[in-house]
């Protein structure tokens, strides 16, 4: 039982696994934030230039 608490103790894949799920969190939300802001300027930029065609 002791060698099997040592092993678990010393296996690491979950914490990579956490932090890697993490890290695309973390750009999911840039992207995310980017295409937002990104998405209400070229909307601004559409209507100004329709605006001008019309």
């Amino acid at each position: 039982m002791k060698n099997l608490v040592s092993r678990f103790a010393k296996n690491e894949s979950g914490a990579t696994a956490i932090e890697y799920g993490l890290i695309a969190t973390l750009i999911a939300i840039a992207i995310i934030g980017a295409a937002t802001t990104l998405g209400g300027k070229l909307g601004t930029t559409f209507s100004y230039v329709a605006g001008k065609l019309k």
